[in-house]
């Protein structure tokens, strides 16, 4: 833990700068990027998690690039608007300047435009994820979990996502989803709070884990009837339950603070 705060201790506290609504949600979308890392989701600077800044719907807060999951706190957080304009960022000191990942602004952006309800959207590029996204028949709702994504989304492959251009048929394959498998490329989630957005990524991934483990066994798998995957999938969709990741928020933030609070900062 000393060996953690010597790392971000050079990071400026932006905590009087903000209102009391983004540094929350700036603790929020710190306390994800860990958990990312905790679970085993991230992919050392690269990827992200993105969410809406309260009160400004036309900025999200999103990582530094070039800093790890485990060292990003609430301060260290940049502030940018749909066009990729930084609005503000803190001093990261020795000699840093980090920026934003374009890739990461492209696609992030895009659904932040055009989807008002969704306040965090997270992207990975995990085994499981990227390895299901290169199966022809995707994700199989064949478990309970990948049910719940049993009307996924999918966004076939067309390079790095750095073109503009790719903002609209992103949007589009989206649709009014909170899922998509990036062909040949990885997963995405999307929430209207960060809590939900890492419950989806969550089970999504476990899902793909899930699907990959029992493919590997080389014998045939059982097929659930399409009315009862159908039934499963509407008893996790918003209008049958409570949102997702209201429940175990407080207690993954009670985790964290149990192994290191500095993403606090």
């Amino acid at each position: 833990m000393a060996v953690h705060a010597l790392k971000t201790s050079k990071v400026a506290h932006l905590r009087d700068e903000v209102s009391p609504e983004e540094w929350q949600a700036r603790i929020d979308l710190a306390a994800c990027y860990r958990l990312m890392d905790l679970y085993g989701m991230s992919d050392m600077a690269a990827n992200h998690v993105s969410v809406r800044v309260p009160g400004e719907p036309d900025a999200f807060l999103i990582n530094a690039y070039g800093m790890l999951y485990d060292e990003i706190t609430a301060s260290s957080l940049i502030k940018i608007d749909h066009e990729g304009n930084i609005l503000a960022k803190p001093e990261f000191g020795a000699g840093l300047d980090y920026g934003i990942n374009r890739a990461g602004f492209v696609i992030h952006s895009a659904i932040h435009r055009a989807r008002p309800e969704v306040a965090c959207v997270i992207h990975t590029h995990t085994w499981p994820g990227m390895a299901v996204s290169t199966l022809a028949c995707g994700l199989l709702a064949n478990t309970q979990t990948s049910m719940r994504f049993a009307h996924i989304s999918y966004h076939d492959f067309n390079g790095v996502v750095l073109d503009l251009g790719e903002q609209e048929s992103l949007v589009r394959n989206l649709g009014t989803n909170n899922a998509m498998i990036l062909r040949n490329h990885g997963l995405l989630t999307t929430g209207a709070t960060v809590a939900e957005a890492f419950n989806a990524i969550h089970r999504l991934e476990l899902s793909c884990k899930t699907q990959l483990a029992a493919m590997a066994c080389n014998t045939p798998l059982v097929d659930v009837p399409a009315d009862v995957v159908e039934a499963t999938y509407l008893n996790y969709q918003p209008q049958t339950r409570r949102p997702f990741g209201v429940m175990e928020w407080p207690a993954l933030l009670r985790k964290l603070d149990r192994i290191d609070p500095s993403f606090r900062d």
